[in-house]
């Protein structure tokens, strides 16, 4: 059989970063021994006390034959379920204030989804032949964004400013002096917290980008994956955002459904028709598994106290503790930064004049069974073949337990400390 893929199929089938390393982690995961260090993925931890709500609102669900039906036999609407769209609405209004209803809010299969959706709904050719972008005020960020522009050079990416924070401690901050924003950019699009780094953009950038975006009569979007309401994991004060020309993404995986694949849009209305029918036409329908077992801890508002009691708290000890073990373990033997500890599930280290590519450590760690991801991949959308730092800089998971998570930054240690060695 002799296939050619069309322009769009050779682009989606043609491999990614994030493909080829998740292809490249789950091959190592399977043929590792029981000494595997598996700080690379973005699998949320197990906290036993969450993993038990789930499991028991699973049983009332089987033990209720309308309940369980719901859960397993019917199709809800491309939108999503009516009752959970509406709890969403509702909690949001009644805690926040913010002036939204069941039309403002949709739903995906998982928060990847979603921006698949979004970046090529705003974004690339449009009808009058010309070519809009997404801009993404501040590198790095998050790998699965990079391959998912079906328009050639649909992400326009600025470098950063670093700020010395502390002793061996750094932070990212948006450099509001050169962003381009012109009649080319379709959206401005931010994570926060930020997949890799952990950083947080603050309250005052937040609404600065926002007031960017409103001037420019674009869509901010926001992807909450980590962040506030919930699921809640971050370790400094940020307030929730939203307005009409806001997009906001959420979603139930870091609340430990990962599994269910439910995203959660909040955006205008025209949006989210357009979502709606995005996903009749590429998968007709959303899975209903999440949106039943969290329906219940919505509507209480339970999902709020939830992340800010229990979900938050576990991953700021867990960020607290790799802190303390990668300083012990990397002390003064090398030079190395950490980007501030902010939220999510990671460690961002930096190690200045890194005398091989991230790409090369990555490799070698490997061999020394431990898995990271290379920094370099979340550097997409602008040109690094002048910025070192951007090969120079690892994600690493602290999700995991303690043990793997010392002895992973212990090798991690030992494997840079010989690279610089070697180069002296």
């Amino acid at each position: 059989m002799n296939l050619t893929f069309s322009k769009l199929g050779s682009g989606l089938a043609g491999g990614s970063g994030i493909g080829e390393l998740m292809d490249d982690l789950g091959h190592a995961l399977a043929n590792a021994g029981p000494d595997l260090k598996m700080l690379g993925g973005g699998q949320p931890a197990q906290i036993p006390a969450v993993n038990a709500i789930w499991r028991e609102r699973l049983a009332e669900i089987t033990a209720d034959p309308a309940a369980a039906n719901r859960f397993l036999t019917t199709y809800d609407p491309p939108q999503g379920n009516p009752a959970f769209v509406a709890a969403i609405a509702d909690l949001m209004r009644d805690t926040f204030g913010w002036e939204i209803s069941p039309e403002n809010v949709g739903l995906t299969c998982g928060g990847q989804t979603a921006f698949f959706h979004l970046f090529n709904l705003l974004a690339g050719e449009m009808p009058d032949g010309s070519h809009r972008k997404i801009l993404f005020p501040l590198v790095p960020e998050y790998i699965g964004y990079a391959a998912q522009g079906l328009d050639p050079g649909m992400f326009l990416a600025m470098r950063p400013e670093i700020a010395t924070t502390g002793p061996h401690e750094f932070k990212y901050h948006i450099d509001f002096d050169h962003l381009p924003i012109g009649p080319d950019i379709a959206a401005i699009c931010v994570s926060r917290p930020t997949n890799p780094t952990g950083n947080v953009l603050s309250d005052g950038e937040m609404a600065r980008l926002s007031a960017l975006a409103r001037e420019h009569g674009i869509p901010l979007i926001i992807d909450n994956a980590y962040g506030a309401p919930f699921p809640g994991i971050i370790f400094t004060d940020a307030k929730p955002l939203w307005d009409r020309h806001i997009i906001l993404t959420l979603s139930l995986s870091k609340l430990g459904l990962p599994g269910t694949r439910t995203g959660i849009v909040i955006g205008p209305p025209e949006i989210i028709r357009a979502l709606s029918s995005m996903t009749a036409i590429t998968g007709l329908a959303n899975p209903s598994g999440g949106q039943q077992i969290a329906l219940p801890r919505i509507r209480s508002g339970e999902i709020l106290s939830l992340s800010r009691e229990v979900i938050r708290p576990f991953y700021e000890e867990k960020s607290r503790f790799a802190q303390a073990v990668a300083k012990e373990a990397f002390g003064e033997k090398f030079p190395w930064m950490m980007h501030r500890s902010e939220g999510a599930l990671f460690l961002w280290l930096w190690f200045p004049g890194l005398p091989i590519p991230s790409a090369e450590l990555y490799e070698r760690l490997k061999l020394r069974q431990v898995l990271v991801i290379p920094g370099h991949h979340f550097f997409f959308g602008c040109e690094t073949h002048d910025w070192p730092h951007s090969r120079e800089c690892l994600r690493v998971s602290f999700a995991m337990d303690e043990a793997t998570v010392r002895e992973g930054l212990t090798i991690i240690a030992e494997v840079v400390e010989s690279a610089f060695r070697k180069k002296a």
